[in-house]
């Protein structure tokens, strides 16, 4: 791990409270429900897919704030640093759209007390990995979807909101790859 590495951590994990006390009020604005989204089918507009990430990036949000902690293997540490970091910009670029959520349902908020739950070492590794890979395969499908049934739209805020999850798709299906090489590293 290079000191890039390790200062980008640091930096992501000072400046979380300030920037998840700015995202809190959005995220904070409707009650707690399920996640909008019951089919992949369904997520068609822009704010379907805003309002279903939401929820997604608060739990990786939560889990990645213990793992910068917690987390002992090499490969889990730096992901919760990267994985923090991405979360924290996430709330930020949905808050920026006027993105509105559900945030955590109860079965959310039961994932992240497994996470949180798990003792300090490779238990918490591979509960911390093992949520993320399963987080972020659900985004990458949920973005998937969205760019495809949302093709041949051209009001402009729908177009922007395709080209989001166009990018989003890049890096979901990048943690799935990284996901599943640490969750080997654990296993061997």
């Amino acid at each position: 791990m290079d000191r890039r590495t390790i200062l980008t951590g640091f930096v992501a994990v000072g400046a979380a409270p300030i920037i998840l006390a700015q995202t809190r009020p959005v995220l904070a604005a409707t009650p707690m429900a399920a996640m909008p989204v019951t089919s992949f089918a369904d997520v068609k507009t822009a704010a379907q897919f805003y309002s279903t990430v939401i929820g997604r990036a608060e739990i990786s949000l939560a889990t990645s704030q213990v793992a910068s902690e917690k987390a002992t293997q090499k490969n889990s540490l730096e992901f919760a640093g990267f994985e923090l970091g991405e979360a924290i910009t996430v709330n930020m670029v949905l808050k920026d759209t006027g993105a509105m959520g559900p945030g955590m349902d109860a079965d959310a908020h039961g994932m992240v007390e497994k996470v949180v739950s798990a003792g300090k070492g490779k238990a918490f590794d591979k509960a911390y990995i093992g949520l993320q890979l399963e987080n972020h395969e659900y985004l990458r499908d949920l973005a998937d979807a969205f760019v495809h049934n949302s093709t041949g739209v051209t009001d402009h805020a729908e177009v922007q909101g395709r080209h989001l999850s166009m990018l989003m798709l890049a890096v979901f299906k990048e943690h799935v790859a990284i996901c599943k090489r640490i969750t080997k590293e654990l296993d061997a």
